[in-house]
């Protein structure tokens, strides 16, 4: 402990760079209109194959992005670091994919969390506060600093303040989900140094459980002295015992994987923790090793093999003592041995061999600091509590900070911040099914193929936890039948066991389909079915499924069949799977996306019953239509350069460069050079449209228009701070649920016709602030819109906007490159457009396709724009 004790000196170039900057969305150029958003990356959307071989994985529908947290890991599946990867290492070099942001930040407007803007940010650490604001040892506590603006410089920053600003705010309103140890545990974090603190949350934000070298933490602008706060996260404290009073510590403990014992660290020393040859060794550098391996007279090519020879000819030595070799078993060595001393004996030189090794390793990595996992852990509660998210990012926690010194508006709602869990038992509970989650996420998607064997296991863990699934089921039940009053079961539902209980079973569903084991799933099926109230975005894909299994394969799995004869079976579940689709184009969860081939499913399935055709359901006013054929000739540019090319190892980049021929001369007067979705807007804007190179920004700025005041609707907890652009629920199924009777009124409302006037009244309203909103681009202009808006057949914009509320965060994605419209003098309505634009090498993906089918069953004209290229020329 005392070599931590000591001042470390700094090395030259200070402390390292933080690599935190946000990617903004960009806008493209558009030579007759504002710059709209560009469109977002999403996950793509697998369509339904009626053959169960070709199916795509074990979450397809997850692929339409129904449940957020789908695309969010858990806290449990974050990756961590090789032994041996030093802190200035940026996660990128590790390999690790980089983080998605969190609710909260979704929620927020963007923000530069830069090395610049913290460093700006930080500048106004001017004078200490005084007065009021001062905490009862006279110390301004996070909440002032942050609202006041004032700092001393070396006593706080950003990371500490936001760290302690999260700790803060759940112990506040929700202290009873932490025992007497974890409390404790909070007390002494807040008497420890402001060195020792910010060290940890540094620490802390890689997420990582590989041990560092002192010497290469480069804080040393933030940190005095090093060696004392390594120091002080080292010191070994005292906790008190259990309250056996205390419930929350009943039937709890199989629930998690650690646990405060009677003494617990911030931080563990390598001296008491690093005991093996094998575990050291992995913490030296090549050269370092190469170095020892000489010593050792050992060889490889590279790190790896160096490892492994070095490993292996340790634990050789330590298997021939085990089994109670010698190196000599002749007479004359052993009376040899006989006459040495006690310390000289083949035993204890293989231990001096070992212990020699293990000195000589960390002597060169000198003293090594490693996050002590039961603190870790516990800090990750107060972080999934305070986030309502199970993923959070360095970023994560400056968010909120740098929002509010923003100087934005934002719009007005009612900020409301209560309890998630009602108890200790159902936080551990979430976190255990989260874990359990984790697993069959492992299994299915982190491992490579799982073959039989890996499916197997799959079903096991649901077996284990299927009974308290359909427990949890029935109290949450009862819960929305008797407590819930304002909507807020949906979101709460995120954080019940149950949630993600639920994604096991859907996962689950698709394992028995893989066994082959149909009546199983079809049971599984029915029964995620049963129940309204987990991932009802989900349901359309459960109702396929089910109706493919009644008309394929459940004639034949019937362990009780009605009748003997085989066409009888197969006829009498076709007609069961005609009422399933029935029921599926009927049920109110079943989103819009799914109708189309839950339409055709049934016409197939009322031909083959033979049901005569004044009884047959008709679906032509909804019937698809081929999206039209446009062919655009133009010049296409190629450079002549090695980028063009592709670098070594890539795919070269399908975005070709066009000539702007009908558009805008440049400043030389000559045509511009344009991407060929801007070339293609040129054409059509000399056919008499007007239109947007936007993709989904213009949907979005719609959607944020029209449904205004219901995405600010007061929702209990979907607004946690006062700095949102959107609830925290608007990027999961349970956003429309809770809103579904507003949101059916507005799309009335807009069907008749009302667009214009919600869209004016909010523009007249809000343009003056530029009210951060979600998806709402403000460089728009209103007249534009307006336009836009009474070209549109009222019903065919109530079911645009009636997808984007199902499904908000994967509709954004997809949507046809051009949006176009035009009117003439004699004709009181408009028209609407959308056109996709493909060269040559552009094929349509899954969401572009669903969009188009989405667009065409709307009534709405879509196009596919061919750019051909009539010439090509090279460029410099």
């Amino acid at each position: 402990m005392d070599r931590f004790v000591q001042r470390l000196k700094p090395p030259a170039g200070g402390s390292r760079s933080l690599q935190t900057a946000i990617s903004l969305g960009k806008t493209k150029r558009n030579p007759q209109g504002p710059p709209p958003a560009k469109k977002q990356r999403i996950q793509e959307v697998k369509d339904t194959d009626d053959d169960e071989s070709t199916r795509t994985g074990p979450d397809e529908s997850s692929r339409t992005g129904s449940d957020d947290e789908d695309a969010e890991d858990s806290i449990l599946s974050v990756p961590r670091s090789e032994p041996g990867t030093d802190l200035d290492e940026e996660p990128e070099d590790q390999g690790l994919a980089p983080p998605r942001a969190t609710a909260i930040e979704v929620s927020m407007p963007p923000v530069v969390a830069s090395k610049e803007a913290i460093e700006e940010y930080e500048v106004m650490r001017a004078s200490q506060l005084s007065g009021p604001s001062q905490n009862q040892e006279g110390v301004p506590d996070a909440a002032s600093r942050i609202e006041d603006r004032k700092w001393t410089r070396g006593k706080s920053s950003i990371y500490v303040d936001a760290f302690n600003l999260a700790l803060d705010t759940v112990l506040e309103d929700e202290t009873h989900l932490f025992d007497r140890k974890e409390k404790k545990v909070f007390d002494v974090w807040r008497s420890l140094s402001y060195e020792a603190q910010y060290l940890y949350v540094r620490l802390f934000l890689r997420k990582t459980s590989s041990w560092h070298r002192v010497e290469r933490l480069g804080y040393y602008n933030d940190i005095s002295d090093l060696g004392v706060a390594a120091a002080s996260l080292l010191e070994c404290r005292d906790l008190p015992p259990t309250d056996l009073d205390d419930s929350s510590m009943h039937d709890t403990e199989e629930m998690q994987d650690w646990s405060l014992r009677d003494r617990f660290t911030f931080a563990d020393d390598s001296a008491a923790h690093i005991t093996t040859i094998d575990e050291a060794a992995s913490l030296l550098s090549l050269d370092e090793l190469k170095a020892l391996a000489k010593e050792a007279k050992v060889q490889g090519k590279n790190k790896a093999e160096l490892l492994k020879a070095f490993c292996r000819t340790s634990s050789r030595q330590a298997g021939l003592m085990a089994v109670g070799l010698r190196r000599s078993s002749t007479s004359d060595s052993t009376e040899s041995r006989t006459n040495q001393s006690q310390d000289a004996s083949p035993e204890k030189q293989d231990l001096n061999r070992n212990t020699h090794f293990l000195t000589k390793i960390l002597s060169i990595t000198g003293p090594l600091i490693r996050l002590s996992e039961p603190a870790f852990k516990l800090f990750e509660r107060v972080h999934l509590v305070f986030y309502r998210s199970t993923e959070w990012t360095e970023k994560s926690l400056t968010t909120i900070i740098l929002a509010k010194i923003a100087r934005r508006n934002f719009p007005a709602y009612i900020v409301c911040r209560s309890n998630i869990f009602g108890s200790r038992r159902e936080l551990l509970e979430f976190e255990h099914s989260m874990r359990q989650e984790f697993e069959v996420d492992k299994i299915l998607e982190f491992n490579g193929p799982p073959g039989n064997e890996g499916f197997e296991k799959v079903v096991a863990i649901f077996e284990k936890v299927s009974e308290r699934w359909r427990t949890l089921l029935r109290e949450e039940q009862h819960r929305e039948d008797s407590v819930y009053e304002f909507g807020e079961g949906g979101y709460l539902r995120r954080f019940n066991a149950a949630h993600a209980y639920t994604r096991i079973a859907h996962k689950t569903a698709y394992v028995l389909g893989r066994l082959h084991r149909y009546r199983e799933e079809h049971d599984l099926l029915t029964e995620l079915l049963r129940q309204r109230l987990f991932h009802p975005g989900r349901r359309g894909s459960w109702y396929q499924r089910k109706a493919l299994l009644e008309e394929r394969y459940m004639w034949e799995v019937d362990p009780n069949p009605v009748f003997s004869d085989a066409d009888v079976r197969k006829k009498l579940y076709q007609r069961i799977a005609a009422t399933t689709c029935e029921t599926a184009l009927e049920d109110r969860d079943c989103h819009l996306i799914y109708h189309y081939d839950l339409q055709k499913r049934l016409l197939k399935l009322e031909k083959k019953l033979r049901i005569p055709k004044r009884l047959q359901h008709d679906f032509g006013h909804v019937e698809l239509r081929q999206p039209e054929e446009h062919t655009v000739e133009g010049i296409q540019l190629v450079r002549d350069d090695a980028d063009a090319k592709g670098k070594a190892g890539r795919a070269v980049s399908t975005k070709t460069l066009w000539l702007d021929e009908l558009g805008e001369a440049g400043e030389d007067g000559a045509p511009q050079h344009v991407s060929v979705e801007e070339m293609c807007l040129s054409y059509y804007r000399s056919q008499g449209w007007k239109g947007y190179h936007s993709e989904g920004g213009i949907l979005r700025t719609l959607f944020a228009y029209l449904f205004f005041d219901i995405l600010f609707l007061y929702i209990p907890n979907v607004f946690q701070t006062a700095f949102q652009t959107c609830p925290l629920d608007l990027h999961s199924d349970a956003f429309y649920p809770a809103r579904a009777s507003e949101i059916n009124h507005r799309l009335v409302e807009i069907a008749n016709g009302g667009a214009v006037g919600m869209l004016r009244a909010v523009d007249e309203r809000e343009r003056e602030r530029r009210t951060c909103v979600v998806g709402l681009n403000w460089d728009f202009e209103v007249e534009d819109l307006i336009e836009l808006v009474g070209c549109f057949e009222g019903a065919a914009l109530a079911a645009v906007c009636k997808v984007m509320a199902q499904d908000y965060k994967s509709r954004g994605g997809g949507v046809p490159d051009l949006v176009l419209w035009r009117r003439t003098d004699n004709e009181k309505k408009g028209e609407v457009m959308f056109s996709e634009v493909k060269s040559a090498n552009d094929r349509l993906s899954d969401t572009q396709r669903l969009w188009i089918h989405v667009l065409t069953g709307a009534g709405i004209r879509v196009a596919l724009c061919n750019a051909v290229a009539r010439e090509v020329r090279t460029v410099g």
